[in-house]
C-alpha cells in the first residue's frame, strides 16, 4: 500500500456547463442504478448475513467472502458496487458507507475498495473511493477514510489518522 488512493482512481472528465453528477446517466445505466438502490435498500434493511451477502454477490457483482458482515444501514456504492471487496471475516458496521465514486464538477473518479480480511469498519463511518484497508485494521465509528489503512491499524477521525 504504498502508492495513494488518488493514483488508483480512474478519471472520467465529464462536457457541458454542468457538474459532473448532473451526467451520471451516461456513466451507468439509470436501469442499473435503479436496481442497484432496490437491493442496497433491502440488504440495509434485512437481518440475515447470508441473504445480504447473496444478494451483494449475485446481484450488485461485489466480492464477499465467506464470514464478511455487513452491518444494519451498512451502504455500498450504488453506482459501482461492483468495485467493492470485502474479505473474509471483515466487518462494515452499522450505517457505514463505501464509497468507489466521487462526483466533482468538471469530472467524476471511481476506484475499487479493499477491506482487508478481519478488518472492522466502525458505525458510521465512510469509506472513499480507491481506498484499502489492510488486514486486521480496525476504523473507529464515524471516521472519514480517505488515505489506506495499513494492517493492523488502528484509524480514527476526519480525516482517519493512525492512532495507535
Amino acid at each position: 500500500m504504498t502508492e495513494r488512493r488518488h493514483d488508483r482512481l480512474d478519471r472520467h472528465p465529464t462536457v457541458g456547463p454542468r457538474n459532473s453528477l448532473r451526467h451520471w446517466p451516461d456513466a451507468v445505466h439509470p436501469l442499473r442504478v435503479a436496481l442497484n438502490y432496490v437491493v442496497v435498500v433491502l440488504a440495509r434493511i434485512t437481518p440475515s448475513m447470508r441473504l445480504k451477502n447473496w444478494l451483494y454477490t449475485t446481484l450488485l457483482g461485489m466480492t464477499v467472502e465467506p464470514g464478511a458482515a455487513w452491518g444494519l444501514e451498512a451502504t455500498p456504492d450504488v453506482f459501482w458496487p461492483h468495485l467493492i471487496t470485502v474479505e473474509a471475516d471483515a466487518i462494515v458496521g452499522y450505517d457505514a458507507t463505501v464509497l468507489c465514486h466521487e462526483f466533482l464538477q468538471d469530472e467524476y473518479r471511481t476506484g475499487e475498495v479493499v477491506i482487508g480480511e478481519r478488518a472492522m469498519i466502525g458505525a458510521g463511518a465512510v469509506v472513499l473511493p480507491g481506498v484499502e484497508i489492510g488486514a486486521d485494521a480496525q476504523v473507529a465509528a464515524n471516521s472519514l477514510v480517505a488515505e489506506d489503512v495499513p494492517d493492523g491499524a488502528t484509524v480514527a477521525g476526519v480525516p482517519a489518522d493512525v492512532v495507535d
